[in-house]
């Protein structure tokens, strides 16, 4: 397989950097912030069960839903996939494989992204069903239902099977990794032909470092698709052959590198249309919509009424209009094609998209809310600790700076329709690699042009609306 691969130029290696790589290249550099990020969700777990049940004065409910969201999208944005990097669910995944001694490999029926789908679809449903960001007690718990999960899985599987195909907050940043500007690859491909071991993808026996988990043979990596940026490889390599370089970003949808899912073509299309659900959810004109659908149905159950709110918007109606989209453009060139085929090769163009849509909601609950982390954690560590820490809490804090509303909204425009832009250049790109006729590809493109644009269209407007963490329509 390597020697099909033709050597990749990159523009910059950051492991080269004095000191930067060093640290990045320490056996423990991984588990150190490991480390804090497990005290921090301990933390999270201890004041969802003991704290205030009040949501803005709780470290679980303002780091879990204020910090945690918007930081994990700035990081994919500038950096990569960092979260995964230093995943605290992880960290106790050394006793779960000592207890457990896995030898067990994931089924093969499951490997693919259809659970994660799932997964994903799941806890965003929970998010609002639950009113997660207001009750650190059920912050807690999936907190603590997260590492169980993690830990199970980990004792009866090799090869870190929660992260590739279980984890929905995996699936979100591997997923929207793709646009980010750096990648792991490989320096030189004629070292990588001569290597014997491929301690990269096996681990390396002499310094007992453990290869990719994942199962990422560097030299074949063309996309940031499920890697977690560990940097295991790094460490793994005899040769120093590994680079985490730096490149266009987004350069890999544009090369198409997993044109051929439709696991992941549903899932760039399904969790682009959650973004806007998510943000929807949290305005006056959703409240009337529940409230209608509660009247017409006769029912006050917010389960069923969120849930088919969810079901509509979420998946039936954006997947139905991306296969009418695929279906006229065959119509209209006469194509032989599948539908799927079709739907696959235009599923890329949503994920610059749905990322703005995350990243503009996100930021908006990060900028408004950000400082109030200072106060909680004072509380916290008083309460809990019996340390009192820069005096009495000051509940006066709550933004990062002091933005207009405005300022915020045309903040939130610019990235939504930034998000448009480059999925309007994804189509058009598809349309362009499928047909050598210029007419034809255009018109292909074109029912997903105008769906983009009306999920931009809508995400933008819904930016305008008032926007707050809310409480349940039905349930009060």
């Amino acid at each position: 397989m390597i020697s099909s691969i033709q050597n990749r130029r990159f523009r910059f290696d950051i492991l080269r950097i004095p000191l930067l790589g060093s640290l990045l290249k320490w056996k423990h550099a991984r588990t150190m912030v490991q480390i804090v990020l497990f005290t921090l969700a301990v933390a999270i777990i201890v004041d969802g069960f003991f704290g205030t049940q009040i949501a803005a004065k709780n470290v679980g409910t303002v780091s879990a839903w204020v910090h945690y969201r918007g930081l994990v999208v700035l990081a994919l944005l500038l950096v990569g996939n960092l979260f995964c990097a230093a995943c605290p669910f992880m960290l106790p995944r050394r006793l779960a494989k000592w207890l457990g001694r896995p030898t067990r490999r994931w089924p093969q029926a499951l490997r693919n992204k259809w659970l994660a789908l799932i997964s994903l679809l799941l806890i965003i449903y929970s998010y609002e069903l639950f009113d997660l960001w207001g009750t650190p007690l059920w912050t807690a718990w999936l907190t603590v239902a997260y590492f169980g999960v993690a830990f199970v899985l980990e004792a009866f599987f090799t090869r870190s099977s929660f992260c590739m195909y279980v984890c929905p907050l995996g699936t979100f940043n591997f997923l929207y990794s793709t646009i980010s500007p750096t990648q792991i690859t490989s320096r030189s491909l004629d070292t990588c032909r001569s290597c014997k071991t491929q301690d990269c993808i096996n681990g390396n026996s002499v310094t007992h470092q453990d290869g990719c988990q994942l199962e990422l043979f560097v030299p074949t990596i063309q996309s940031n698709m499920n890697c977690t940026l560990c940097l295991d490889c790094v460490r793994a390599c005899p040769h120093d052959n590994v680079a985490l370089a730096l490149r266009p970003p987004g350069n890999e949808l544009f090369r198409q590198t997993w044109r051929h899912r439709l696991d992941l073509a549903w899932l760039s299309i399904v969790a682009a249309s959650l973004a806007l659900m998510n943000a929807f959810g949290m305005t006056p004109p959703y409240y009337r919509l529940e409230k209608f659908l509660g009247d017409s149905l006769h029912t006050q159950s917010e389960p069923l009424v969120l849930g088919l709110v969810f079901l509509l918007a979420a998946v039936v109606i954006p997947l139905a209009l991306s296969y009418v989209a695929a279906g006229l453009g065959k119509l209209v060139t006469k194509g032989k094609e599948s539908l799927n085929r079709i739907v696959m090769r235009y599923a890329y163009s949503f994920v610059p998209l749905g990322f703005a849509i995350w990243f503009a909601h996100y930021l908006f609950h990060f900028l408004t809310g950000a400082m109030t982390l200072v106060p909680a954690f004072q509380t916290f560590f008083a309460r809990t600790l019996g340390l009192p820490l820069l005096g009495e809490p000051d509940w006066t804090l709550a933004a990062l700076f002091v933005p207009s509303t405005n300022a915020i909204q045309i903040l939130q425009t610019i990235i939504t329709y930034g998000g448009l832009f480059g999925a309007i250049a994804l189509a058009l790109n598809a349309g362009a690699k499928a047909h050598r006729n210029r007419g034809h590809a255009l018109l292909e493109a074109a029912p997903w042009l105008i769906i983009l644009l009306v999920l931009a269209v809508s995400s933008g407007m819904t930016f305008l609306l008032p926007m707050e963490m809310r409480g349940s329509a039905l349930g009060g």
